[in-house]
């Protein structure tokens, strides 16, 4: 064991005063010349942080969808009412389908196995409201008790409605955060009371912030949850509604949760035979799955990160030409050099190790200089355009990898160039 220990630590110090006369060496040479090594980085510096900003920038956006996405619950299905904005676009919809109704919701409770809750959705906009809101108007989300505990929502104070208050259709409300902010700057909502239309309702709740989808995703709701006044279904239905509701369907909506997010799949197909039958294959609704969102954003997420890569290696690749390029200049200007080494009896293998050296040592600092700067860009734009950026471990792990391994491969052709040079030649070279 001790023999063996001591073998190795022999090796470690041999190798050790071999490669560092050569390190010392090569930053020696790059010092000597420091514009020009400069010049040499910037082509690894600008790609290394392309790829960590453009990936930072890309796992801030994806991070965003899936934590949304997570939020919604993978145990939920989401059913949207296409609804039709015409009475002319209603009358050609309803010679084919009643549109959503209490009825589907009843058939989906009784035919979807695994189910552990459910709630239609009465959703619209109020035409007036007081207090008048200091921003936009919010959406009302008519709903049962237990759409709670589907979505997840926690209450920052007072409480939710419970069944004997939806049962009678009480003209109550919970506020979202942001719209209880709006109404009620600086005081406590509890207690008091808002005008939604003509009807007077009771605030007795107020919910935590909640995520919000960002802007443009596509096949995810797009309420802002932290501006919505959430009432019972029936108080929604006979209470508030407006002129337009008859051109709407019975419900525009229905959250379902099942017991296992593995069984949602399984749910979903059936929920979909299940409306595609008593809507006669109208289309005039829309079913959101999240956990198969969610499935689908992450292999989104890995298809970008690597068309990212790709597009930033492009950088890189221009980089590594860079290196190739000094490094043969570098070869002619140090041709005696070279000569006197091999002279000296140096070997072709030590002539190539001292310039593979001097190309990792300016490959490795433009990677250590491009990982700076890509993570000062993600920061710029995180705070200049208020995007959420994520610089990850592996990020720059990659970045700084693949710019050593450009630097080494394009180091390659000029080492051995030098390491073939004729000693004789290369002593008498001008």
């Amino acid at each position: 064991m001790n023999a063996s220990m001591t073998g190795t630590g022999q090796r470690h110090r041999r190798w050790s005063a071999r490669i560092g006369p050569d390190i010392r060496m090569g930053l020696e040479n790059l010092l000597a010349h420091k514009l020009r090594s400069l010049l040499t980085m910037l082509g690894m510096i600008c790609g290394v942080a392309a790829v960590v900003a453009m990936l930072s920038i890309g796992a801030g956006a994806q991070q965003q969808v899936m934590a949304f996405i997570e939020n919604l619950g993978v145990r939920n299905l989401i059913v949207e009412a296409r609804e039709a904005t015409d009475w002319q676009s209603m009358q050609k919809m309803r010679a084919v389908s009643p549109g959503l109704t209490f009825t589907d919701l009843r058939l989906v409770e009784a035919n979807v196995p695994g189910i552990s809750g459910i709630s239609p959705r009465k959703r619209f906009t109020p035409t007036a409201l007081l207090p008048r809101p200091g921003r936009d108007m919010p959406v009302v989300f008519g709903v049962a008790p237990g759409y709670r505990a589907i979505a997840g929502l926690a209450m920052a104070q007072g409480r939710f409605f419970d069944e004997e208050e939806a049962r009678r259709a009480a003209p109550v409300a919970v506020l979202g955060d942001g719209i209880a902010e709006a109404l009620f700057p600086g005081t406590s909502p509890i207690g008091q009371h808002l005008k939604v239309n003509e009807q007077w309702l009771l605030v007795i709740g107020v919910t935590r912030p909640q995520m919000t989808a960002p802007r443009g995703t596509s096949g995810l709701p797009a309420d802002d949850r932290n501006n919505l006044v959430y009432v019972p279904v029936w108080t929604a239905i006979l209470r508030l509604e407006d002129s337009t509701s008859s051109v709407k369907d019975e419900i525009d909506g229905m959250y379902v949760q099942v017991a296992s997010s593995d069984t949602s799949p399984v749910a979903a197909q059936a929920i979909r035979g299940l409306l595609d039958e008593t809507h006669k294959r109208a289309g005039d609704y829309s079913l959101v799955v999240p956990a198969e969102l969610l499935a689908e954003q992450r292999r989104t997420q890995q298809i970008f990160q690597m068309v990212m890569v790709a597009i930033a290696s492009i950088s890189l690749l221009v980089g590594g030409i860079g290196i190739m390029n000094i490094m043969l200049a570098s070869v002619l200007e140090r041709t005696r050099e070279i000569g006197v080494r091999r002279a000296v009896g140096a070997r072709q293998a030590e002539v190539v190790r001292q310039f593979l050296i001097e190309a990792t040592i300016i490959s490795g600092l433009g990677g250590v200089l491009g990982v700076v700067v890509g993570v000062l860009i993600s920061r710029l734009v995180a705070y200049f355009a208020g995007w959420t950026t994520v610089i990850t471990p592996f990020s720059v792990a990659l970045a700084f990898t693949v710019s050593v391994a450009v630097g080494l491969l394009f180091g390659v052709y000029p080492a051995r160039k030098a390491a073939r040079l004729d000693p004789v030649k290369a002593l008498h070279y001008e």
